[in-house]
């Protein structure tokens, strides 16, 4: 009969390995890890229950670790290209002004903190942060 320890090698071993044929967001090497890890504890821990609660723990653990360290950031913004507005009121550096970005008035502010941008001027919108556009000047982005 095979020793608890193999089987745990044997696991991780085919988990890892379905990752490359079967894509699954890094799930099945995060729980294929999680055996190889487990199979090390095998040698102190002689309860097949104890080692597959383990690897239960541990492979939930892995796979929420890799979910927020190995995913893509989301963007904060619906916005997906930089559009164009116009500011209604001067940008001071570091401040917010308003613009009008389709037909609304929108508070906004420059992303770079050091440029001013003066009023009636084209910006484009690069991004949204809750109520409020982040915008660049356009002669920036053409220089």
């Amino acid at each position: 009969m095979m020793s608890t320890t193999l089987i745990w090698l044997i696991l991780g071993a085919c988990l890892c390995l379905s990752e490359l044929f079967v894509p699954t967001a890094f799930v099945a090497f995060m729980m294929g890890i999680s055996a190889f890890i487990v199979a090390l504890l095998s040698l102190a821990l002689g309860n097949l229950w104890l080692q597959a609660l383990c690897w239960l723990l541990l492979s939930t653990t892995l796979i929420l670790l890799s979910r927020k360290y190995i995913s893509p950031r989301r963007r904060r913004s619906k916005i997906r290209d930089a559009v164009l507005a116009e500011t209604i009121t001067e940008i001071p550096p570091g401040k917010t002004g308003r613009v009008l970005y389709e037909g609304n008035s929108w508070q906004a502010r420059c992303d770079d903190d050091n440029a001013f941008i003066a009023a009636y001027q084209r910006v484009y919108v690069v991004r949204r942060e809750g109520t409020t556009l982040i915008v660049m000047p356009e002669n920036i982005l053409h220089s």
